[in-house]
C-alpha cells in the first residue's frame, strides 16, 4: 500500500482518540484492515506512528490503548539547590574563545591554530607509533615519561646562563594541558581565599581556573612593555600576595614581550617579597619578531614557576603540558597532579616526544614563523585600511592575537553580536580583564580560517563600529 493510506488511518485514529477517554483500547488490527481496506503492514506503520507521537500505547499480547496523557512537568531538581549551597566560583557557560562558529564564518575569536599551521603529518604519524608501543598499555609515572621531562627541561636549560644551574628532569611536572596545570599551581601556591596577583588584562582561562580554585585575582594594571615594577610592588605589600601569574613572552591578549630589564626589574620585585611568579610561556612556539625569553632562565632559587604547553603548537588533540618548579613548590603541586588525575595519557605523551623529537619538528617551526608574520601583517593592515575606529597600541613580536582598543563607550557586547550576525565571529575584550575593564577592546585572532578574506572581515568590524 502506499504511504497515503497509512496517513488516511493515522488522521482517522487521531480524530477518533480525540473524543475517546484515556485508556480506551483502540479496534483491533483485523478490525481496522477491514475498516479502512488497508494491507495489516500499512495499519501497523499507522500504529507505529501513533505510538511515537505519544497518542497511544502498545500492549504486547493485548492490544493498543489510548495513552493517559499528563503534563509534563520535568524533573525537580530544587532539593540540590539546599544541598550544595553557595557555588565556590561563579564560571559564565563556556568562554567566547571557546565558542563554535558556523561553517561559513570568518572566525576571529578563536584560540587555537587551524589545522594548516600544524604540524599534522607529524602528529599522525607519532600517534600511529605511540600506539603501537608500550604506552598504549603502560601506566606512565605521576609526574611524566622521563624522555618527555628531559625534553622540556634540555628546552628550558637552553636559555639559561651557565652560572645560574640548569634545570633538570626532576624538576619537571607532566600535566594534561596548561588549564589544569595552573588548577594545580594556584591550588599548591596560593590558600583558599588568598590574593593571586594577576597582570591586567590577562588570559581568561587564568582567571577562571583562580576562581575555581578558590583564590581571589588582584589586578595588576600592564602596558605595552608590561606590568610597571613599582605597581607591583604596591600589589604585593597592599594584599600581601606571595603569588603574581604573568605571561612574559606575547602575552595573551596583548601580545606583549618583556624585555630583558623589565624582567629582572619584575623578579627582583618577586624576590624582595618571598613570592612566587607563575610563568605561563603559552606562546613560547608562535615567536614571529623576536624569540622567546623564559624568566625562568634567569632564576636562581626557585621564586619562578614555569608552564610550557604544547597544546597549540603541536595540536589540541595532544594535551600535554609542563610545570617546572623547584623545592616543596614542585612536590606540592605533584601532589595536586596526582590527586586530581593521576598521571596524564602515556600515549599522549609518548605521541609528544615524537613528534618533538622528530627532525621535521624545528622545520616546522621555521615555517610557521612565517606564515604567522604574513597573517599577522595581513590583518593588521586590513585592520588600518578597513576599521580605523580600531587603535592597535602594539603589533605582536609573536603570538596569535591583536588587541585592538575601541572607542570610549562602545557597547562591545552589542558589536561581538552585531559582527557574529555579518557572518565575522571576534572576541570581546572584557573577558580578560579580573576585575573591571579599563576600556573596551577587541581580541583577533590572526591565525583564523582563509586569511584571504581578512580584509572582508575588518570592513565588516568597521561598518558595524560607525553604525554604532
Amino acid at each position: 500500500m502506499s504511504n497515503d493510506s497509512s496517513d488516511r488511518i493515522v488522521v482517522a485514529l487521531r480524530s477518533w482518540i480525540r473524543e475517546a477517554p484515556a485508556g480506551a483500547q483502540l479496534p483491533s488490527s483485523r478490525t481496522l484492515v477491514t475498516e479502512y481496506a488497508a494491507s495489516p503492514v500499512t495499519v501497523q506503520k499507522a500504529l507505529r506512528r501513533l505510538v511515537a507521537e505519544g497518542l497511544v500505547e502498545s500492549r504486547p499480547g493485548v492490544g493498543s490503548f489510548v495513552r493517559a496523557v499528563r503534563p509534563s512537568r520535568g524533573a525537580d531538581f530544587s532539593w540540590q539547590t539546599a544541598a550544595l549551597r553557595a557555588p565556590r566560583a561563579r564560571l559564565t557557560g563556556v568562554a567566547g574563545p571557546l565558542q563554535v562558529a558556523p561553517p561559513d564564518a570568518l572566525a576571529l575569536h578563536a584560540g587555537y591554530p587551524p589545522a594548516e599551521l600544524l604540524p599534522e603529518r607529524l602528529v599522525r604519524a607519532a600517534l600511529g607509533r605511540a600506539a603501537r608501543s608500550s604506552a598504549a598499555t603502560d601506566r606512565p609515572p605521576s609526574a611524566g615519561l622521563q624522555e618527555l621531562r628531559a625534553w622540556f627541561a634540555a628546552e628550558l636549560a637552553d636559555a639559561t646562563p651557565a652560572h645560574l644551574g640548569a634545570v633538570t628532569a626532576a624538576d619537571v611536572v607532566v600535566a594534561p594541558g596548561s588549564q589544569s596545570a595552573l588548577s594545580s599551581i594556584f591550588r599548591a601556591l596560593v590558600a583558599p581565599g588568598q590574593p593571586l596577583l594577576v597582570e591586567s588584562p590577562t588570559y581568561w582561562g587564568a582567571i577562571q581556573a583562580a576562581q575555581q580554585a578558590g583564590v581571589v585575582p588582584v589586578p595588576v594594571p600592564t602596558g605595552p612593555d608590561g606590568p610597571d615594577p613599582e605597581d607591583l610592588d604596591r600589589a604585593f605589600r597592599e594584599t600581601g600576595a606571595r603569588a603574581f601569574y604573568a605571561q612574559a613572552n606575547f602575552a595573551n591578549p596583548t601580545g606583549v614581550q618583556w624585555s630583558v630589564e623589565r624582567a629582572d626589574q619584575l623578579l627582583e620585585v618577586v624576590r624582595q617579597h618571598g613570592a612566587f611568579l607563575v610563568d605561563d610561556d603559552w606562546a613560547h612556539d608562535f615567536g614571529i619578531d623576536s624569540a622567546p625569553r623564559p624568566v625562568a632562565a634567569r632564576d636562581d632559587a626557585g621564586h619562578v614557576v614555569y608552564l610550557r604547553s604544547l597544546t597549540k603548537s603541536v595540536s589540541p588533540a595532544v594535551r600535554v603540558a609542563a610545570v617546572v618548579a623547584r623545592g616543596p613548590a614542585r612536590d606540592r603541586i605533584l601532589g595536586d597532579r596526582a590527586a586530581e588525575s593521576m598521571y596524564v595519557s602515556g600515549l599522549l605523551q609518548q605521541a609528544a616526544v615524537e613528534v618533538v623529537s622528530d627532525p621535521g619538528w624545528r622545520s616546522h617551526l621555521r615555517r610557521l614563523r612565517v606564515q604567522l608574520r604574513e597573517r599577522r601583517d595581513l590583518l593588521v593592515e586590513s585592520v588600518r585600511a578597513h576599521a580605523p575606529g580600531l587603535a592597535l597600541d602594539v603589533v605582536p613580536p609573536g603570538g596569535l592575537h591583536l588587541w585592538a582598543r575601541l572607542p570610549v563607550g562602545t557597547d562591545v557586547p552589542r558589536l561581538v553580536r552585531d559582527c557574529a550576525a555579518r557572518g565575522v565571529w571576534v572576541s570581546g575584550g572584557d573577558e580578560w580583564f579580573p576585575a573591571e575593564p579599563s576600556g573596551p577592546f577587541l581580541r583577533l585572532t590572526f591565525t583564523g580560517p582563509e586569511p584571504a578574506r581578512y580584509p572582508e572581515a575588518a570592513r565588516v568590524i568597521g561598518e558595524v563600529l560607525a553604525a554604532g
